[in-house]
């Protein structure tokens, strides 16, 4: 029988030990700015209930939902008509009871309310985990791929989005990326449904025009008449659709569009006062408001979130937005929160095609120390120990193989500086040290090697 030729799963990928730091300096980026904002770090399992899940995302959200098929024997409890009729929902809900996470926020908001009573409000977490979606993998979108979100919960306050935009520009500062910050509120997407006449069809007119950018004006168009929506609605989203001018002129344009709708006023109000806050202390990035913007997410509520990259074409690397319902599903009503994803995989992918990984994200061994054999080794160690509480990264090659072997690893390995130590090194207490990429040698004794590794 032949081998069978390995592989990982579409939408999924490996990561070499290079791949690995430079998603490091991401994760340990965004994991410092974080923490500096007084948020505090907790985990969730890489599988929920799919009672906990579905339904939390819309009814797109919940196709893309990876099922995990009961223990044992699955078909138990199956009704043989099900099978016969291939009625699949019906199938599916006796024999999967658990899903893998679409996304951190949900498994959060169900987390709150399970432990409500050992967490003080408001109350600050991020989380750095991965999540799956059974999409269709292309260019930036994937199947696995980790969201690195933060979220303050127990507060209505819009300083929460105040400080949330601060960190994504600190974030990004720090990344060494420019992007623009887009902003809207759904009460403002609630307002226009309401004014001209589709309040019923909220979920179908976001869902639509949060495609604007990506399908255009006119497909977005048929999507809602293919939805039910009047000749009539649709032509009073003209408006809408043609609105230009900065964000000022686009607020003066809804005040007077959505002058009938409560909602809507509400929501450009919020949006007036979070504008204020960034007036007082002004951020890096781009700021824009942006009425398309909807995230297709039933569980936002007030301000929504979005960045995008200045310098390459890809999907939104951050988003997030506020949900004053979500933990109410789970029993516990009245919590208000607000919260922010990265998207760690499609930075990387930004970085990577900029090429603004720095030097200092590579993780890599500084020195190898040559192995000559015993008694080399036990002189080695000790160094080898003290090098490595400082800080360097280094490593002794573990078998006495030919020079030209060990030369090679340390080539291979992209390792900057090789130690040599054999018996003359050990009579006079020093270290030849060779330069991989000069070929150059010289001799220090353990105090200069120390600052040549450092410097």
């Amino acid at each position: 029988m032949a081998a069978q030729k390995p592989s990982v799963p579409k939408g999924t990928r490996d990561f070499t030990p290079a791949e690995m730091s430079r998603r490091n300096f991401i994760f340990d980026t965004i994991r410092d700015v974080f923490r500096k904002y007084g948020f505090k770090q907790i985990e969730t399992p890489a599988m929920e209930n799919l009672s906990t899940l579905l339904g939390k995302y819309g009814e797109e959200g919940d196709k893309l939902l990876f099922r995990i098929l009961n223990s044992g024997n699955f078909l138990k409890g199956v009704d043989q008509q099900n099978l016969e009729n291939r009625d699949a929902p019906g199938i599916i809900s006796r024999i999967s009871k658990r899903g893998l996470r679409y996304d951190l926020t949900v498994p959060f908001a169900r987390y709150v309310v399970q432990h409500r009573n050992e967490i003080s409000f408001p109350f600050r977490r991020f989380q750095i985990q991965p999540v799956w979606r059974a999409d269709n993998p292309q260019k930036g979108r994937y199947r696995e791929f980790y969201q690195c979100d933060a979220d303050m919960i127990g507060s209505e306050s819009l300083v929460n989005e105040f400080e949330l935009i601060r960190i994504i520009d600190e974030v990004f500062a720090l990344l060494n990326l420019k992007v623009t910050i887009k902003i809207n509120n759904r009460k403002i997407l609630a307002g226009i449904a309401e004014v001209i006449g589709e309040p019923e069809r909220i979920i179908d007119i976001t869902v639509a025009i949060d495609k604007l950018e990506k399908i255009g004006e006119e497909k977005v168009r048929e999507e809602l008449k293919s939805k039910g929506l009047s000749g009539t609605a649709l032509k009073r989203l003209d408006p809408v659709f043609g609105m230009m001018g900065n964000n000022v002129e686009k607020l003066e344009f809804l005040q007077t569009f959505l002058a009938d709708s409560e909602t809507g006023l509400a929501g450009i109000g919020e949006i007036h006062t979070l504008l204020g806050y960034l007036s007082t202390d002004p951020v890096q990035s781009a700021i824009e408001l942006d009425i398309t913007l909807a995230r297709g997410l039933d569980y936002y509520t007030g301000a929504i979130i979005e960045v995008k990259s200045d310098e390459v074409s890809i999907g939104s690397i951050c988003g997030g937005g506020r949900y004053d319902d979500l933990t109410g599903i789970f029993g516990m009503p009245g919590v208000s929160g607000v919260g922010i994803s990265f998207g760690a995989d499609r930075i990387y992918d930004v970085l990577q095609q900029l090429d603004k990984f720095p030097s200092t994200a590579e993780e890599q061994t500084k020195l190898l120390f040559v192995n000559f054999g015993e008694n080399e080794v036990k002189y080695i160690l000790p160094m080898l120990g003290r090098l490595r509480n400082e800080g360097v990264i280094a490593e002794l090659y573990p078998e006495s193989a030919k020079m030209k072997k060990q030369m090679t690893y340390a080539d291979q390995s992209a390792i900057p500086y090789v130690a040599l130590v054999g018996e003359n090194e050990i009579q006079s207490d020093k270290i030849t040290v060779k330069e991989m990429s000069t070929g150059n040698q010289e001799q220090h004794d353990y105090k200069e090697l120390l600052q040549k590794l450092k410097s």
